[in-house]
């Protein structure tokens, strides 16, 4: 089970490589609100790189903190994409930066502990929700013209699986070391399709 873990961990850094690669070819013909999509993909890339310099390259034994800024700025710029998307008030952005900052807040600041998966479930809910919403719209509306459409079906699509792997993580803590790598092994899997659609998206925009 390592082995597959390890197998589409490495697939899913090579397509975010792709996919920054992809970002400085197409920035400039990207609009406004697609931009979004690019900043939250340079944010993953250095999450991701982050996590696997640490302790190979600097030897650094505790890289747990990284997950708490993946929360926050994950929450932060998908939110921010789609209340954009769907034109709410811009109100709503700042609300989800405060609540993004206060969450770092709290951790660092007034220095409590709590199950993070918890807070991953709860933010990825509230994106679900959004993304959803979006959908339904576009659906509803029948002109298919947003060129990020395959994105955000893929990003609602993964972000689902994703709560229930973090369910699962949430109500057996006891869980055998191959069982962990199985279950995070197999949110790789979806984690994989999600950058297909990113990279196929890019490769496709034209101005």
């Amino acid at each position: 089970m390592v082995e597959f873990y390890k197998t589409f961990l490495f697939l899913n850094y090579g397509l975010l490589l792709i996919i920054v690669f992809l970002i400085f070819w197409k920035f400039a013909i990207l609009s406004k609100k697609e931009k979004q999509y690019a900043y939250y993909i340079v944010f993953l890339f250095i999450i991701e790189f982050l996590s696997f310099a640490l302790p190979y390259i600097l030897e650094s034994t505790d890289t747990s903190f990284l997950y708490h800024y993946f929360i926050a700025g994950e929450f932060f710029l998908l939110t921010g994409i789609f209340i954009r998307k769907l034109n709410l008030n811009k109100n709503f952005i700042l609300l989800s930066a405060l609540a993004s900052l206060g969450f770092l807040f709290v951790i660092y600041g007034l220095k409590v502990s709590f199950n993070y998966d918890l807070a991953k479930i709860f933010s990825n809910i509230i994106i679900i929700g959004l993304v959803a919403i979006f959908l339904i719209q576009q659906i509803k509306s029948a002109k298919n013209t947003d060129r990020f459409m395959l994105v955000d079906a893929s990003i609602f699509f993964y972000y689902s699986v994703s709560v229930m792997v973090f369910v699962v993580f949430a109500q057996f803590v006891n869980l055998s070391t191959e069982s962990v790598y199985l279950i995070m092994g197999v949110n790789n899997v979806f984690s994989t399709f999600l950058y297909c659609s990113i990279v196929y998206t890019f490769f496709k925009l034209k101005k």
